[in-house]
């Protein structure tokens, strides 16, 4: 059956695979976005789409549309830009969430929150399962992201409990892909920019921190299958892929497949930045029959052909 769809954050990197996905299973998606990370250049290949329909706004303000699901995935998600308008981001956060959570009661819709591996701060258990509660400082430079999306966790699970609202909770681990934002300092765009332009690679710290990268196609499955999934399945799940790297080998790693002439320089380590993140994802191979299949080789040769041709377009 045909569902409208409210895709909340739809312009950005995820938001944009997000829509383009629900459109080819036939549905009618309704993309919001207040453009500030996001950007139409992302969707612009839908407005043709009869099905799609897009609408500029923020959603720490009310918003008035009947769907039948609602994916709330607005919020900016590096922190370069969460830490522009710190204010802001908690209130896309939390007013946001709650606006939706409004809407969605007044609906009766499904409603999926994107929350962020970024809730377990740095921690002190690894890998990280979805019963570990984290090590966030709540009064850091990072805190209005991370407490944010915590709070966030907490309004959705106290809408289900007082209203009975069908609601869904992911917790997001790294993930990349093509329409990344070149300049949003994240470590794989970071690298590939700076492999493919020649320039030297920053490192921050000495490179032994870990990260796991998700290819975007294999999430979007991820968020989808949570999304179709039992009622009785709340989570959160952790969606990511476990493999887990430093960040130098991913540095070497770009320079060999870009075959670049970059040199690899070190920088100060940004406070509160975690040393490990890894996800557990048990539970969502149990309850999804959902796991990562694209392996980081092949997910970089496409992220790099995407920025490459940015790179020729002059759009670097």
């Amino acid at each position: 059956m045909r569902k409208k769809i409210l895709v909340t954050g739809g312009a950005g990197f995820l938001g944009s695979h997000l829509c383009e996905r629900l459109l080819k299973e036939g549905n009618k998606v309704l993309c919001v976005d207040n453009l500030f990370t996001g950007s139409k250049d992302n969707i612009m290949h839908l407005f043709t789409n009869k099905n799609f329909e897009f609408m500029e706004h923020d959603i720490s303000y009310p918003l008035y549309v009947d769907v039948d699901e609602i994916y709330n995935l607005a919020c900016p998600a590096s922190p370069i830009y969460y830490q522009i308008d710190p204010i802001k981001t908690i209130k896309t956060s939390v007013i946001g969430s709650m606006n939706m959570l409004e809407l969605g009661k007044s609906l009766g819709s499904k409603m999926l929150q994107a929350s962020t591996s970024e809730v377990y701060g740095d921690p002190e258990i690894h890998p990280q399962p979805e019963d570990y509660r984290g090590c966030v400082n709540p009064i850091g430079p990072r805190a209005c992201y991370d407490e944010g999306k915590r709070c966030a966790e907490t309004l959705f699970f106290d809408y289900y409990r007082q209203y009975n609202l069908k609601i869904k909770i992911i917790r997001i681990f790294n993930t990349y892909g093509p329409r990344m934002n070149p300049k949003d300092g994240r470590v794989v765009s970071n690298f590939i920019v700076q492999a493919l332009k020649g320039e030297d690679i920053t490192v921050y710290g000495d490179g032994s921190q870990t990260r796991s990268f998700c290819y975007v196609d294999d999430l979007i499955d991820g968020i989808i299958s949570m999304m179709n999934s039992d009622d009785n399945i709340l989570g959160p799940v952790n969606l990511g892929n476990p493999e887990e790297y430093t960040i130098l080998e991913l540095a070497n790693k770009i320079v060999q497949m870009t075959k670049s002439k970059s040199s690899i320089i070190y920088k100060p380590l940004p406070k509160d930045d975690p040393l490990m993140r890894q996800p557990q994802i048990e539970l969502a191979k149990r309850i999804l029959n959902w796991e990562p299949k694209i392996k980081l080789d092949e997910g970089l040769k496409k992220t790099i052909g995407y920025f490459n041709d940015l790179l020729k377009e002059s759009q670097l």
